[in-house]
């Protein structure tokens, strides 16, 4: 190309993630309604009665329940993942895990109202449909407009650890939205080691324009050594803005598309681990969301309390000894209190070894213990931490003291996770599960930072309907 032809060349337009994942919500909005529908329509031509206009509107409401259902457990069994969108066959599966679950909420309030209040095969009529019209929306959505069948293209500017890890979370989390066409030298010695994955370096800081316009790129990701951006690769990433392609700083893209914040990444940029503006004193939030922790735990408490008497039995006829467990963990600011379990591994478990954390197919674990950590029933008595205000439903797991002091020694910023109280489940808790090293540490301190960040009561209610999940399918640890 001449000059002048890459100076006309504009640079392809791409929905951003949070558009795209907006889209597929909507998508499958339309398709929950749109079988909605057939599944009346099927009703009447079975039960001969007149589809039309009137009878539409007298079962409206149906359009309303089913839509909310979808939302709940789409969101419960994270169906708008990125990692898992991006990869048909695994949606699909967890695409059906949800139909069977409808169909089993449907079953339980039909055999729980009065008979002939609800229609027996109206609810598998829709199964079907939304399945089948959810599948094919999932199956073609690159011919929305804005989500085309090609990726958008990217180019990385930087070397080092951070162009690596971005390339990585890209690979892993959305390969069918993004292609890294190569990385640009930012001309700068690094500290780090320069080799990036499944990438070539393909020209330096001064030629990144010519580069973008060449190659078509559509976004350019700044993933210095330094964290920082300096003399020509500065004045070349001005003179993309200004042709329009979008400039995204590493950490930023990074927290976007896996929902975690690189803290190992973020150099000088500390915005991008904590919000420094800090919280309103009109801010509704936290008044809010100590109302919802006095709520539920107890009513949390009063099931638990019916169910006491037969878990204790359990415990004692399995592994003799005490039911409860007290444990000191750190809470907000540091603060040291006790939580309160159902004992889950043989008395005096730590007596020879001290303070280590569990691992799977751990021996200290008893059978029954192995149950109470699948379904998160060991954790229900730390209700009496939410109540007393040591602890929220929704927030960082609360660590040992003997795991904090060490562990904020070696991963940077772990103190952040001290700022808000410790919660009975938490992002890091449905998204990655129990760690048993420093590395799992690090990626749920990742986690956990990414939810101070963004906490909000509409963030606690997704969280918690995502540990019912969870439970549900005895995925605890």
């Amino acid at each position: 190309m001449t000059e002048n032809q890459l100076k006309s060349v504009k640079p392809p337009i791409h929905l951003p993630i949070s558009e795209r994942r907006l889209l597929l919500v909507l998508g499958d909005l339309v398709a929950v309604n749109a079988a909605t529908l057939i599944a009346l329509r099927i009703w009447t031509i079975v039960g001969e009665i007149a589809f039309d206009v009137v009878f539409v509107l007298s079962q409206s409401y149906w359009f309303v329940l089913l839509s909310l259902l979808w939302l709940i457990l789409a969101s419960a069994n994270n169906f708008y993942d990125l990692a898992l969108t991006a990869r048909w066959a695994r949606s699909q599966a967890r695409l059906l895990q949800i139909e069977i679950q409808l169909l089993f909420v449907y079953l339980l309030i039909f055999f729980l109202s009065p008979r002939d209040a609800l229609p027996r095969l109206f609810i598998l009529y829709y199964a079907v449909g939304s399945y089948i019209l959810i599948a094919a929306w999932r199956l073609y959505r690159p011919f929305l407009i804005g989500w085309r069948p090609q990726r958008q293209r990217v180019l990385v500017a930087g070397m080092g650890w951070p162009a690596q890890t971005i390339i990585e979370a890209i690979q892993e989390n959305v390969p069918d939205d993004y292609e890294v066409v190569g990385i640009v030298d930012e001309g700068l010695p690094s500290q780090l080691d320069d080799i990036v994955v499944d990438a070539e370096v393909i020209g330096p800081a001064e030629e990144l324009v010519e580069i973008v316009r060449r190659l078509r790129v559509s976004e350019v990701i700044l993933a210095t050594a330094s964290g920082t951006v300096d003399g020509v690769l500065f004045q070349a990433v001005m003179d993309c803005y200004e042709l329009g392609v979008p400039i995204r700083p590493m950490p930023l893209l990074y927290e976007q598309i896996t929902n975690r914040v690189p803290v190992e990444h973020v150099g000088e940029q500390w915005n991008v681990v904590l919000p420094l503006e800090g919280r309103s004193p009109f801010d509704p939030y936290p008044g809010l969301k100590r109302l919802i922790d006095i709520a539920i735990s107890l009513m949390g408490l009063v099931c638990f309390g019916l169910l006491l008497p037969l878990i204790a039995l359990a415990i004692v006829l399995d592994s003799p000894g005490p039911i409860f467990y007290r444990q000191e963990r750190v809470g907000k600011a540091g603060r040291v209190f006790k939580v309160i379990k159902l004992r889950s591994m043989i008395p005096d478990a730590e007596a020879s070894q001290g303070p280590i954390w569990a691992v799977s197919g751990d021996s200290r674990i008893t059978r029954v213990g192995r149950f109470l950590r699948k379904s998160r029933l060991d954790e229900i008595p730390q209700l009496l931490n939410v109540l007393r205000g040591e602890m929220s439903m929704v927030g960082p797991r609360p660590e040992r003291p003997h795991f904090v002091e060490r562990l904020q020694r070696t991963i940077p910023f772990y103190r952040t996770r001290l700022s808000v109280l410790p919660g009975l489940t938490g992002w890091a808790q449905i998204s990655y599960g129990y760690g048993s090293t420093e590395r799992d540490a690090l990626i749920k301190l990742q986690y956990d930072l990414y939810y101070i960040r963004h906490r909000s009561v509409l963030l606690d209610g997704l969280i918690m309907l995502r540990t019912v999940g969870k439970v549900v399918r005895l995925q605890g640890t």
